[in-house]
């Protein structure tokens, strides 16, 4: 860490660190600091620097989609391994598009859950060596955080508080930040989250691994027709999706060959957007929240993007989605949270462990 760079420690509660200490500016320790983010939690082997939290500078994401795809969904083996081979290539590659050498990194931040155990280690290993051997700080981050850090890579200027909801093929959460350092869930899937059932319709139609991508392509084709449900859960701001999963076996079931493929996925695709839509609007009244964050892999779906966004404009909510390639999982988003992080007095030792079920508040303030 170059000579006079003030770190601080981070205080009790969702309150402290450097932007409560009295005298200092806004913005006055943000001076390229570069952070490396490391990303395996499930089935990308991921690398990326960024500076200052916002500036993305190289960043570079190996996809095992088609090793997993004959088998309907990721082996967590066979992913583990691959990242092993494939991490210090994506590694050399991530600081070579930055233009920038690992002497130039001033933290290392990296994913310790939740996740796949294997997979999460191979990262964190490798986060901890670099760390160690570059003698900087090592920043924990939690997946669903770097999510919504996301979005601060397309919009510099995005600031708390604000509501996030993240969609992916793990979650479907609500998270509230006042402040940077400072998540609170305020709901959550029940039981499948959003990106799973798009998978296992799309296993339903016959269609390949990962279903999420080719049930959007087919439903472009189709006419949301078929009346399956919506489940509310009237009173919280929590969402069930396997309802609607079972609905569609149930149809298709009854249908055997007299459906169209394309108008199933069409009518899924929309009862997903409408309940997700609709939620997020609702969520928004009910904390006072005028900004809004949709990250995680379900984001790059274009029907939700533009559902939710349409109810946004009718409630006066500002909503910020990241492009596509920084909805699915990467090691960006990682980065630029492990800067604020950083900013914020996180650290983590190199006991540090992967954790498959890891909770926000387990990451720690800061």
């Amino acid at each position: 860490m170059p000579p006079g760079r003030f770190v601080g420690a981070r205080g009790p509660g969702c309150h402290g660190g450097l932007r409560a200490l009295a005298g200092h500016r806004e913005g006055w320790w943000m001076d390229g600091v570069k952070v490396l983010g490391v990303e395996t939690s499930c089935d990308e082997t991921a690398c990326a620097v960024v500076e200052d939290g916002r500036h993305l500078l190289g960043n570079v994401v190996a996809s095992q989609a088609k090793l997993h795809q004959r088998f309907g969904g990721v082996v967590p083996e066979i992913a583990s391994r691959r990242h092993l081979e494939m991490l210090l290539p994506v590694l050399d590659q991530a600081l070579a598009e930055a233009g920038v050498s690992l002497r130039d990194i001033e933290a290392v931040a990296v994913t310790p859950g939740p996740g796949l155990i294997g997979a999460l280690l191979v990262g964190l290993a490798a986060a901890k060596a670099l760390a160690w051997a570059l003698d900087v700080p090592l920043v924990p981050v939690h997946h669903l955080e770097a999510h919504v850090y996301a979005a601060f890579l397309d919009y510099p200027h995005l600031e708390p508080p604000l509501l996030a909801l993240v969609v992916s093929g793990g979650h479907t959460d609500f998270l509230w930040m006042p402040s940077h350092g400072c998540m609170e869930l305020k709901g959550r899937s029940l039981d499948d989250a959003a990106g799973e059932a798009f998978d296992k319709v799309g296993r339903l139609l016959g269609l390949p691994y990962p279903g999420g991508p080719h049930v959007e392509a087919l439903a472009r084709d189709g006419q949301p027709t078929i009346p399956f449900p919506r489940a509310w859960l009237e009173g919280t701001l929590d969402f069930s999706f396997s309802g609607l999963k079972t609905a569609v076996a149930v149809y298709l079931r009854r249908h055997q060959e007299a459906y169209r493929a394309a108008d199933v996925a069409a009518s899924f695709q929309a009862a997903v957007a409408e309940v997700l839509a609709g939620k997020a609007a609702r969520a928004c009244s009910t904390l006072g929240a005028t900004r809004l964050v949709l990250a995680g892999g379900v984001a790059a779906n274009a029907a939700v993007r533009e559902s939710v966004r349409s109810r946004c404009e009718e409630a006066g909510v500002e909503l910020y989605v990241p492009r596509p390639a920084l909805c699915t999982d990467n090691a960006a988003m990682v980065a630029a949270a492990g800067y604020f992080a950083w900013r914020e007095g996180r650290r983590a030792g190199l006991d540090l462990n992967a954790s498959p079920g890891l909770t926000l508040e387990a990451v720690g303030p800061g």
